[in-house]
């Protein structure tokens, strides 16, 4: 068994693991001995997912993160089970076909809005007072370049992510000590979404799965230290 840093094994919430990053980071976590726990909204991809983790420890579940009340059900039968999460890992994201800002769709920008952000502070509404029970704790919102510069024709995207960067560095300001929340940059990495933006190019860039281990390894070395960074995958 390959362990992180510190051998020690822990419980990983991580949202968004059907597909892409959030599946790929799962894998690689679960393969260093910590125990995954993973929602996502294609029950298909949970089963094939579930089966690739082996392990019935690991707890994936069907849920949308932007409902409230599914993540409020969800966080309850997670902190029944396991207790609350030594990381969480807000991935779950999805972007908006190429356009410009006047020309995206309400639905599609709400959609955007209501994963992107509602989701994530969805999550942390449902957990995060269950880590300060524990005085410990981890709390990842996976950002992105274009929460730091911005790009035309993906703003609702952009306007997500720079929310995430404001909004993980204020929740930095009212955690308590012993627990941390760091705005995390993947990189540019070939999946789905990146494919939306890019078209084949995207292609020129890595795989979740090569990406994978350095993420782990970062996502895995955090602590309380860390509390209010902005941080990149390299």
């Amino acid at each position: 068994m390959v362990c992180s840093i510190d051998c020690t094994a822990r419980t990983v919430l991580i949202t968004g693991v059907t597909r892409g990053l959030g599946r790929a980071l799962a894998l690689e976590i679960a393969s260093r001995g910590h125990t995954i726990i993973g929602c996502g909204r294609d029950e298909e991809k949970l089963t094939s997912l579930q089966n690739q983790l082996g392990d019935s420890k690991h707890i994936l579940r069907a849920v949308d993160v932007a409902s409230d009340s599914n993540v409020q059900e969800f966080a309850r039968a997670v902190i029944e089970l396991k207790g609350a999460p030594d990381i969480l890992v807000n991935n779950a994201g999805v972007i908006n076909s190429n356009g410009k800002l006047w020309e995206v769709a309400r639905e599609e920008f709400d959609n955007v809005i209501d994963v992107n952000i509602k989701g994530p502070a969805n999550c942390l509404r449902h957990f995060v007072p269950h880590m300060m029970s524990k005085k410990q704790g981890v709390i990842v919102n996976f950002s992105s370049g274009w929460g730091r510069s911005a790009a035309a024709e993906v703003s609702p995207y952009c306007a997500s992510k720079w929310a995430m960067e404001g909004l993980t560095r204020s929740l930095a300001k009212e955690l308590p000590p012993g627990i941390a929340a760091v705005a995390l940059n993947p990189g540019v990495i070939c999946t789905d979404m990146l494919t939306t933006c890019f078209g084949t190019s995207a292609a020129m860039y890595q795989t979740p799965e090569t990406w994978a281990p350095a993420a782990a390894t970062l996502i895995l070395a955090l602590t309380a230290a860390d509390n209010g960074s902005s941080l990149n995958v390299t």
